[in-house]
C-alpha cells in the first residue's frame, strides 16, 4: 500500500445530504468523470466538520496544526474504478490550509468565517464566506441527535453517501487527478436539522429537488491521506 502524506483528524461532523436532478450535474463534471447515482437519483451534500491535529507524515499528533473547522459541498462521481467525490466548494477558516491545498491539492478551497457549537446531542455551524474568489455564501445549520451510534449497512443510501474513499479534482494542465483517503467507517448517529440561511447550494448554481435535507450526525474518523495520482482510464 502507498505510504500516506498527510493525517488529521475530522470531528463533530454533520452531514446534509440533498436530491439534485442529475442532467443539472453532468455538464458540471470533467468528461473523463461519470456522475453516480443512488437508484437513479443524483445527490449532493454538504458536510461541516473539524480538521484537528493535521500534520505531514513523520510529524508528531501532538504537533498539528490547531483545530479549524471546514464545510464542503460535493456531489458523487466514479471513474473506471472507483466511485468517489467531486467537490463545488470547501470553506475554512485557516487561510493557510486554504491557499496550501489550493496550490498542492488543486481544490476549489476558500476562507471564511465559521461558527461551531457543540453539546450534548446537538451541534451547530454558521458559515459567512469572505473569499473574493468565489461568490458570497452563508450556512446557518442546527442539528439535534440521540440514540445509539452505528455504521451505515453496505447497499443503503446512507452507506452509499458517507462511505467515499477517494476524490477527483483536475491539476493544473486539466488532468483528473484521484486522490485516496483512508479511515474507519463513521459512527453515524441520525439527526434532525434545522438549515436556514443557506446560500451555498445557489453560490454553486444548485437547486435541490426538496428543501430538508436528509441529515446525520457523527463524533468523527482519524484519516489519512494518501499522494495524489492521476485517475484510470
Amino acid at each position: 500500500m502507498t505510504p500516506w502524506l498527510v493525517g488529521m483528524d475530522w470531528t463533530d461532523a454533520l452531514f446534509l445530504h440533498w436530491p439534485v436532478p442529475a442532467a443539472s450535474l453532468e455538464a458540471r463534471l470533467p468528461g473523463d468523470l461519470q456522475l453516480d447515482t443512488f437508484e437513479g437519483s443524483a445527490w449532493v451534500s454538504i458536510v461541516a466538520f473539524r480538521i484537528a491535529h493535521a500534520r505531514p507524515r513523520g510529524v508528531p499528533h501532538a504537533l498539528g496544526w490547531p483545530t479549524f473547522p471546514e464545510i464542503n459541498l460535493r456531489t458523487y462521481v466514479r471513474d473506471a474504478e472507483r466511485a468517489g467525490i467531486w467537490f463545488f466548494s470547501l470553506d475554512a477558516t485557516s487561510r493557510v490550509a486554504v491557499e496550501l491545498a489550493r496550490r498542492f491539492v488543486h481544490l476549489p478551497y476558500y476562507s471564511a468565517a465559521v461558527e461551531s457549537a457543540f453539546e450534548s446531542g446537538a451541534l451547530s455551524y454558521r458559515l459567512e464566506r469572505t473569499d473574493r474568489r468565489a461568490p458570497a455564501a452563508r450556512l446557518d445549520a442546527r442539528a439535534s441527535f440521540g440514540g445509539g451510534t452505528r455504521t451505515a449497512a453496505p447497499g443503503t443510501l446512507e452507506h452509499w453517501l458517507v462511505e467515499r474513499y477517494c476524490f477527483f479534482t483536475a491539476g493544473r494542465r486539466g488532468r483528473t487527478l484521484r486522490g485516496d483517503v483512508v479511515h474507519q467507517p463513521w459512527p453515524l448517529r441520525d439527526a434532525t436539522a434545522e438549515v436556514s440561511g443557506n446560500t451555498l447550494l445557489a453560490a454553486a448554481r444548485i437547486v435541490p429537488s426538496s428543501l430538508a435535507p436528509i441529515a446525520h450526525a457523527s463524533s468523527g474518523v482519524v484519516t489519512r491521506f494518501l499522494p495524489l495520482r492521476r485517475r484510470a482510464g
